[in-house]
């Protein structure tokens, strides 16, 4: 029973996995008016005036007045990866050419497959490009906070094309930034043909980190310029963007001096990531996909390799997609491993997040952490769709523990239905689980999955895990003052047909999904270019007007509380009710490691290893 889903878990785990904030394309916004010419360090820039009218907003905070800011979009930060400087380190754009430069336009996106009846595809390689946006009016001097927006896309999709900066620039008063990276095989793909060597270190694989770290080098370089203080800066991201963030937050040689504060939004830290060795196996992407393309192993790989289309490759990552469903880390960071012998060296990400933990290895910086309360339910939507389509199984009372929890927990060879049977009985899962209603079933499975499962690191207990372990690293090194605000978003009415999944929909509300928290900061986010997603109900839109006020008052002093919110706690440990919900009408702190069983059932000696100091296994 298991065989007829594996191919659909690999492609919507892999395809999802950091999500849909996925497709690409462009926009122009709603206004022909100009913004005032910009210099920056490669020359002068003109952007346009965006101007909007926010939605009614009950409880939380009200609807602000209409405002307007000056976006500047698309602006070349890196020549493009083409030719030589394909699988390479991005090189910076220094000269954007004579007379004024017209970002009114969203650069491309990097080239990425269409996916799920939502995204779009792109085959153009000058892709790197980033986009400023701060509030009408502001000048060079006013040292606004920076806020560095990191799109998601499950390392493989997505454009920052897709997002409206406008509401955390305006109403946030920051100057916010978003960038493109390199993607899918030709950003997260090692090779051995590709190591290179230089004064600064080691590298392979990664592109699309190194892309990220040379945007952020721009800022350094030129957000004085836009009225942003290059010594407040935080970064920020969610699923893929996230997981960016965690690899930033383990390099700190890397990032020396590019940021103050970080958020991650739905993404373990925690989660492990390939190596480079084990990244380039045999069988694995990087050894498929470069004899997918008929390259030999010799001297002229490289070359072999560069000489092809961006089709050629896209059509081989897809292929090796379709052939491999259980290998949903094809296309991520990949790490060094300091314990290897020798050294396995790997200097954009030296080693996994939990050998840093361990080694007193992080970036200690004040973070906002957290995710959505239902984050997996989106993915057993897509099930629901696949078994519509006849792709997979039902989810339904004679699924369950044949073939849905065990390919989700699956035991060791001895015992392949170990863990499924204990989730099948535990309280709290097994009256929803096996329910008459198939509805009530898939919408269990979903929390299940939310609460904690070993595939991907997007669950609930895996971000108090990675919490945790931040708490207890600043513990074991005193002199850091590195506070962390844990949240939990929970608004049961946030839009997601239409909008994190296309039609048709499952016949019962999916409630706060991954992802689904997305429109709350960037308004009208449709996962399309079109960007025309409905605004908010009233109750939804006073909590996006509380969420940009706490994430813009953490970017000003790494603290979220102001007068106006409700109180939020630093996050004190597991056990503890000082996880802020996020919910329309109720924002509160409460114990969120309860809510999701983390210590009381998936900690437990019988089930997970969430190991909260090291030594980690």
């Amino acid at each position: 029973m298991l065989a007829p889903i594996t191919h659909f878990l690999r492609y919507s785990l892999f395809s999802l996995l950091f999500l849909l904030a996925a497709c690409s394309g462009k926009h122009s916004g709603n206004s022909s008016e100009l913004a005032p010419v910009v210099q920056i360090s490669s020359g002068s820039v003109q952007g346009l005036i965006r101007s909007y009218t926010p939605p009614p907003a009950t409880g939380g905070i009200a609807a602000g007045a209409s405002y307007s800011v000056y976006e500047y979009r698309g602006i070349p930060y890196a020549l493009a990866p083409t030719g030589t400087r394909r699988w390479a380190l991005p090189e910076p754009v220094s000269n954007l050419g004579t007379g004024v430069y017209k970002a009114y336009e969203f650069g491309s996106a990097c080239p990425q497959q269409a996916r799920f009846n939502l995204t779009e595809a792109s085959t153009n390689e000058d892709c790197l490009s980033i986009n400023v946006s701060m509030p009408a009016g502001t000048k060079a001097s006013d040292n606004l906070p920076v806020f560095i927006w990191i799109h998601g896309g499950a390392f493989i999709g997505g454009s920052s094309s897709l997002y409206r900066l406008d509401k955390l620039a305006a109403e946030g008063k920051m100057v916010v930034v978003s960038m493109n990276y390199r993607l899918g095989a030709l950003g997260f793909m090692p090779n051995p043909a590709f190591q290179a060597s230089n004064a600064s270190g080691t590298f392979n694989g990664n592109y699309g980190l190194e892309d990220q770290r040379l945007a952020m080098r721009w800022v350094q370089n030129n957000i004085g310029a836009f009225g942003g203080d290059k010594t407040n800066v935080t970064i920020a991201g969610e699923s893929a963007g996230a997981g960016s963030v965690c690899m930033h937050l383990s390099a700190p040689s890397q990032v020396t001096g590019l940021f103050k504060k970080a958020v991650t939004q739905s993404a373990g830290c925690m989660a492990l990531l390939p190596t480079v060795s084990q990244a380039q196996a045999p069988g694995k992407a990087s050894a498929s996909i470069q004899a997918g393309l008929g390259c030999p192993n010799n001297a002229d790989t490289l070359s072999c390799m560069r000489g092809k289309t961006v089709t050629q490759i896209l059509e081989q990552q897809g292929a090796y997609t379709a052939a491999n469903p259980t290998d949903i880390t094809s296309f991520s960071p990949v790490t060094g491993d300091p314990t290897a012998s020798p050294a396995l060296v790997n200097t954009t990400v030296p080693s996994s997040f939990k050998y840093a933990a361990s080694n007193n290895l992080l970036v200690t910086v004040p973070m906002m952490m957290g995710g959505t309360k239902e984050e997996l339910g989106l993915y057993v939507g897509y099930y629901w769709q696949g078994a519509q389509a006849g792709l997979n199984p039902a989810i339904n009372n004679s699924t369950i523990d044949s073939v849905w929890l065990p390919a989700f927990y699956p035991g060791p060879a001895s015992n392949p239905r170990y863990y499924s049977s204990q989730i099948s009985k535990k309280a709290g899962y097994t009256a929803g689980l096996h329910s008459s209603d198939p509805n009530i079933v898939e919408k269990t499975f979903g929390q299940v999955l939310s609460d904690y499962n070993p595939a991907v690191g997007i669950n609930n207990c895996l971000y108090l895990q990675t919490s945790n372990v931040m708490i207890n690293y600043v513990s074991r090194n005193p002199s850091v003052a590195a506070p962390i605000y844990q949240f939990e978003f929970d608004d049961p009415a946030a839009p997601v047909c239409k909008v994190g999944i296309a039609e048709p929909c499952p016949p019962y509300n999916l409630g706060a999904v991954h992802s689904s928290e997305l429109n709350y900061l960037f308004p009208n986010l449709s996962n399309t270019a079109a960007i025309n997603a409905p605004d908010l109900a009233p109750a939804s839109q006073g909590l996006a007007n509380q969420m940009v006020a706490y994430w813009a008052q953490f970017a000003y002093t790494g603290n979220p509380n102001k007068a106006s919110l409700p109180a939020w706690p630093p996050y004190a440990g597991k056990k503890t009710p000082s996880v802020m919900l996020l919910k329309p009408g109720s924002v509160a702190p409460y114990n969120a490691d309860s809510a999701h069983q983390c210590t009381a059932f998936w900690a437990t000696g019988n089930m997970y290893d969430l190991r909260n100091a090291p030594p980690f296994n």
